[in-house]
């Protein structure tokens, strides 16, 4: 899709889900958006197998993301795979409760001659050798049971961290609401309660592969997050959560993603 439609579209769904319509595009229990909630995009820069990420993350470093602060979107969160399985994918976080904001921010970069001066030799790369392949990006409304993004304090500080990234898509769009519901009906609330460091909980309004959720947890390491993860496991909340028949095939296929910060990431 490009740039520019995906803008167009975004805006279009988020002024529905603003004034309280139902669409097609937006689920209804997601179109009562609350003034403050959070809008995320999470985009991925996916490069070609073998690439280096240093010139997009030299990009994002010095260009992006200062600019983007500078228009009050923050903190930008920049991540690689622990693991990569695939060609390296670089994976951006960007938070705003002003969609109109978030939606325009990378055309009006173009206007920020700070951002022209540091992005020139990202933005005049030849076509030999590119800084990536390919964008992928999602325009995200935050749950109602977490409406901002937050951060442990470890996150915070900069501190020694990894993050997860989970997507759950769901084989309809009412399935994909009750999943939503499932989360602000108690499942959050266990995440903070034992430790899972939750991030970020957002809904898709537009980008591939809908209806789907996206959220992110975090860990000060492997062996904390994972008995977090266990303690999730055997909670009564969550026990008593999956077992009641209306959250019953929510998610049709779960993906994920074990990421570390880069060294400045703002989250």
């Amino acid at each position: 899709m490009k740039r520019r439609s995906f803008i167009s579209r975004s805006l279009g769904v988020a002024a529905a889900a603003t004034a309280g319509l139902s669409s097609t595009l937006v689920p209804q229990a997601s179109a009562q958006a609350a003034p403050g909630r959070d809008y995320y995009e999470l985009r991925v820069y996916r490069l070609k197998a073998g690439a280096q990420t240093a010139p997009l993350e030299a990009y994002l470093e010095k260009a992006a993301i200062p600019a983007l602060n500078r228009m009050g979107i923050k903190p930008v969160g920049v991540f690689t795979e622990i693991e990569p399985k695939e060609a390296p994918a670089v994976f951006v976080l960007l938070p705003s409760t002003d969609l109109g904001l978030l939606a325009s921010a990378w055309l009006r970069l173009s206007t920020d001659p700070a951002y022209r001066a540091a992005a020139a030799s990202y933005l005049e790369t030849p076509k030999g050798s590119p800084a990536f392949e390919r964008i992928d990006s999602w325009l995200l409304l935050a749950f109602s049971g977490m409406q901002r993004l937050e951060q442990p304090d470890y996150s915070k500080n900069g501190k020694p961290r990894l993050f997860e990234l989970r997507t759950y898509e769901s084989y309809s769009e009412a399935k994909g609401q009750k999943k939503v519901d499932m989360f602000n009906s108690g499942e959050i609330e266990v995440m903070h309660e034992i430790g899972l460091g939750p991030i970020f909980f957002g809904q898709a309004l537009t980008g591939p592969n809908m209806p789907h959720l996206t959220y992110m947890t975090s860990g000060e390491n492997a062996e904390e997050h994972k008995k977090h993860w266990d303690a999730f496991g055997k909670h009564p909340v969550w026990e008593k959560l999956k077992n009641d028949p209306q959250y019953a095939d929510t998610v049709s296929k779960m993906l994920k993603w074990m990421l570390k910060p880069t060294a400045y990431s703002q989250i």
